[in-house]
Parts: C-alpha cells; sequence; structure tokens
C-alpha cells in the first residue's frame, strides 16, 4: 500500500535524498538494528544517523514534509 507514495516521494528530491524500500524478511538483522516490529515503518537518517522513525501508513506529502524538515535544519 506504501509503493506508490513511496515512488513519488523517490522522485521528488532529485538529488537531495536517497528513499529506498528495505525487506526486511530477507535482512533481518536491519529490521532489528533499528527496531522495527512491523511493516510499514519509516525512518529518515541525515549524515549517517537516525533522525526520525514512525510506523505505519503514511502518505507521499507526510514522508516529503519530513524530507523537507531535515533539509531546513541542515
Amino acid at each position: 500500500m506504501a509503493a506508490p507514495h513511496v515512488a513519488e516521494v523517490a522522485r521528488a528530491p532529485a538529488g537531495l535524498a536517497v528513499v529506498l524500500k528495505v525487506d526486511t524478511e530477507r535482512f533481518p538483522e536491519l529490521a532489528s538494528r533499528y527496531n522495527v516490529q512491523g511493516i510499514q515503518n519509516f525512518a529518515v537518517f541525515a549524515r549517517g544517523s537516525l533522525q526520525f522513525q514512525q510506523a505505519g501508513l503514511v502518505d507521499a506529502n507526510t514522508m516529503k514534509s519530513w524530507l523537507a524538515r531535515e533539509a531546513s535544519e541542515n
């Protein structure tokens, strides 16, 4: 259900961010490292560190606001 929203956000930053989807069943160690308990789970990283994380389905505008907020803080 999140795929269309993630795809829309991935087109938006035009070189300012990397947007990707991780298969936590294939990479359970990554899910464990960031305490991912379920799907959907979204995370924003900056400078190599987790800045924000939220579980649950969100729309593209919400995800874009996270990226904009992080960009304005840097």
